[in-house]
């Protein structure tokens, strides 16, 4: 029983970690984007969307309206985003999109997960033929269905539409970002949340042992507080959570 406590306590805390910088992450978002946009929700779409990717992982209000109000002051950061591309073990290509207000030291610590894993840090941009950068929207089959929206998202863009329960999930190329937001926002269709994101066009599937030395390198690089998001081509199929 002891055990099992104690298994369980570790549990909460890893949680509780990740779900602090998950915070953390969208709390330097809201700042960038109400530096972009201003603090106005119903100027900055952007912003919009970020706050509804809060609320949707139970960010609370409070720390979203500090987040707002810290962002209007001279004397909140200036974050710089940059992105860093290389090779973690066996070959798999990862994606690192940073927020940082120090690139020197960014840098370095991307580097060295990388260098330390025997992996090896690439040029920008060196990766980017192996990654279909799309937006991705979430909406909920429950507020929407789906054969009544269709046609409009096909329409707003849409270049792939799945189902997973409840869950509708639209992609779009990069650049259609915008059109959907403001097409889903005229026809009044809810959001659960809306991402960028780097989709592999391949897959690589390694064996068990090694596929945990390229995990143990990608969870390096996303507890980094300067790391936003972190994409692969590692083939996920038949690793457990």
């Amino acid at each position: 029983m002891g055990r099992a406590f104690e298994y369980r306590k570790a549990r909460k805390f890893k949680r509780w970690d990740a779900m602090s910088r998950q915070f953390s992450r969208l709390g330097k978002e809201i700042s960038m984007a109400v530096k972009q946009g201003g603090p106005d929700l119903s100027a900055n779409g952007k912003l919009r969307i970020i706050i509804q990717n809060a609320k949707a992982v139970n960010m609370p209000k409070d720390r979203i309206e500090a987040a707002i109000k810290r962002a209007t002051s001279k004397e909140e950061k200036d974050y710089e985003e940059i992105v860093y591309e290389g090779y973690a073990p066996h070959g798999i290509a990862v994606v690192v999109e940073c927020a940082t207000d120090n690139s020197i030291r960014s840098v370095a610590n991307v580097r060295m997960y990388f260098t330390r894993s025997g992996g090896s840090l690439g040029k920008t941009g060196s990766l980017d033929f192996l990654f279909d950068r799309k937006a991705c929207f979430k909406l909920s089959a429950q507020q929407a269905k789906l054969e009544d929206i269709e046609l409009d998202l096909i329409e707003f863009g849409a270049d792939e539409i799945e189902t997973d329960g409840d869950d509708i999930y639209v992609y779009t190329l990069f650049e259609d970002f915008g059109q959907m937001q403001k097409g889903l926002e005229d026809r009044q269709i809810p959001v659960v949340s809306a991402e960028l994101q780097r989709l592999p066009k391949n897959t690589t599937k390694l064996s068990p042992e090694a596929a945990k030395e390229v995990l143990d390198v990608i969870e390096k690089l996303e507890n980094d507080d300067d790391v936003q998001n972190v994409f692969h081509n590692l083939d996920m199929s038949d690793i457990e959570d």
